[in-house]
């Protein structure tokens, strides 16, 4: 008889495959309430981490981050099969939250531009005014990243405006 290894209740095969360990960032989008807001914490993280690298290394990293988000999405949302854009992957969060960030020069990060930065990144992420809504319905991982690029663009354009008049 050949032994069998049995996971607890919460730990599904699927939460250990490792596309979904990737786009769920480590396991952060299974959290039970607001996981893209987390994901979106995490992706503020990196940015702080990634400021202190020249501007043209930070822009780099954001955009392969971006581009790595893509097929990692794709897989994981296969594996998960559970519609479009599973709410488990956070991957797009985290990888969108430091373009945000992009609008303000590393050294200039204070605490309230990062705070600025991430709420108006949320409120264009869940209110996804155009064209966040029909970048989504773009195939796999694809769909699941514009849109948060896009929700990113508006927080980005909103933040430098607001940082350009001295609001932040």
């Amino acid at each position: 008889m050949i032994p069998t290894v049995t996971l607890p209740r919460m730990i599904s095969a699927d939460r250990l495959n490792p596309w979904v360990l990737l786009a769920t960032c480590g396991g952060i989008g299974f959290v039970g309430f607001a996981p893209g807001t987390f994901g979106a914490a995490l992706g503020a993280a990196v940015s702080l981490g990634l400021g202190g690298l020249p501007p043209a290394a930070e822009i780099a990293a954001v955009i392969g981050l971006v581009l790595a988000g893509i097929p990692i999405c794709t897989r994981a949302a296969a594996v998960l099969g559970r519609g479009k854009d599973p709410g488990a992957i956070v991957w797009d969060e985290m990888a969108a939250m430091p373009l945000v960030l992009l609008a303000v020069p590393g050294p200039d990060r204070a605490p309230l531009a990062v705070a600025v930065g991430f709420i108006l990144f949320r409120i264009f992420d869940i209110a996804k005014p155009f064209p966040c809504r029909r970048l989504e319905r773009l195939p796999g991982g694809l769909g699941i990243m514009a849109d948060d690029v896009a929700a990113a663009a508006w927080a980005a354009a909103i933040l430098a405006v607001a940082r350009g008049v001295g609001w932040v």
